[in-house]
């Protein structure tokens, strides 16, 4: 890898860091390529990234940038498991985990929060982004719905009256009939 190519490699790494708001620190022992390229698919589909890096450049792109601590966990074949959502990366990493011994979760880091193994195996049990956008909106929605069962009950109730008058009636004038 020449100058350039390390360049481009750390500009890249950079940028990463600086759209997502969570970084998750991993150690790979002998993953084969198609157990990388399934970590990688879970990871796209959820909305993070998996990118394995030299340690080196690694350090150099978290230079200046909140994540400089995790610097620290780099030793060994590592990667960064990112996403802008704090806590797909985490999820899907911990979900990993749990299907090989080859992978191993280091660290992470949320800004400048440092986090270790138990703290980003919690973030990894807190609800996705889009989960907690669904409970809000359904708490918003609730009351709502309540208010409107609420102003057609009487009607509603005055309906199932009268149709039981009208119901009543009508054996009366088929028997005259």
């Amino acid at each position: 890898m020449d100058r350039a190519e390390k360049a481009e490699v750390i500009s890249g790494l950079a940028k990463t860091l600086a759209e997502t708001s969570v970084v998750v620190v991993t150690r790979n022992h002998g993953l084969t390529v198609a157990q990388v390229t399934d970590l990688r698919n879970k990871m796209r589909a959820a909305g993070a990234s998996f990118k394995v890096t030299k340690n080196r450049l690694a350090r150099i792109a978290l230079e200046g940038t909140p994540y400089q601590p995790i610097g620290d966990l780099l030793t060994g074949p590592t990667a960064f498991a990112t996403s802008a959502d704090p806590v797909a990366a985490a999820k899907i990493a911990v979900e990993f985990a749990k299907t090989t011994d080859k992978f191993e979760i280091v660290g992470g880091a949320i800004g400048a929060q440092l986090l270790d193994i138990n703290g980003i195996k919690a973030l990894a049990e807190l609800p996705s982004l889009d989960e907690l956008r669904a409970k809000i909106i359904g708490v918003i929605n609730a009351p709502a719905t309540k208010l409107a069962q609420l102003a057609n009950a009487p009607a509603a109730k005055l309906a199932r009256v009268f149709a039981a008058y009208a119901d009543k009636d009508k054996p009366a004038e088929a028997d005259a009939a």
